[in-house]
């Protein structure tokens, strides 16, 4: 496994990649093949914050958590991914060696979206922006820059993410090994981009425009 792990504003320490590397190199005992994987550990507000993407074939796994100490934010993240491994641990078996078939990525390619998350002065949390994009892609695309005269709002970073076409169960299975709450993509059925998001009151549901039908003319006598 290719691992690239990456310090912000957090000073880098051998320890720390080690003991990063030793946990993510776990996912090996559970999983059939794992590409590469990005970690990003960095101080924000006075929190320790772990953020683990792994790569396994077309699928993509996250792990995001904070606490008051580095080494329990890399075991809490990693816990978020083993436990996802383990519910589709059989699906992404079956999946492997079909990428090709069930993304069809030939047909969008060119087709992406853009993440941008704001950080409130006056608030303790981040407000995300209303693109629905949010957090599908490793954080190497991110960028960080702020918001010129708002006096509010600094923009945090921005994100660039590609759209994978997927079926609807394959896209809450995608949701899910992210831990999102959401997720954007090309329904493979209608072709057209769809979200799917966890409900409140429990289970999926599926956002998906379509065109209004066409008035019928009216016929005289």
């Amino acid at each position: 496994m290719q691992l690239n792990i990456t310090f912000r504003q957090f000073g880098a320490s051998d320890s720390l990649k080690e003991y990063a590397r030793e946990k993510v190199e776990r996912v090996n005992r559970l999983l059939d093949r794992a590409g590469e994987a990005h970690v990003v550990l960095s101080l924000e507000r006075h929190l320790h914050h772990a953020d683990i993407t792994i790569h396994s074939g077309a699928w993509i796994l996250r792990g995001r958590e904070k606490s008051d100490d580095m080494y329990a934010s890399i075991d809490l993240a990693m816990d978020k991914i083993e436990r996802q491994l383990r519910r589709y641990r059989d699906k992404l078996k079956s999946h492997h060696g079909k990428e090709k078939v069930h993304h069809r990525q030939d047909l969008v390619n060119n087709l992406k979206v853009r993440h941008d998350v704001f950080e409130v002065h006056d608030s303790e949390e981040a407000v995300e922006s209303s693109s629905p994009a949010a957090l599908q892609a490793a954080p190497a695309a991110e960028a960080r820059q702020p918001v010129a005269d708002s006096g509010v709002a600094r923009l945090v970073r921005t994100t660039h993410l590609a759209i994978q076409s997927l079926s609807v169960d394959d896209a809450v299975m995608q949701m899910n090994l992210m831990n999102n709450d959401f997720y954007v993509f090309q329904n493979q059925q209608s072709q057209a981009l769809s979200i799917v998001y966890r409900r409140k009151e429990g289970g999926f549901g599926l956002i998906e425009p379509h065109l209004p039908e066409a008035p019928v003319a009216a016929t005289g006598t």
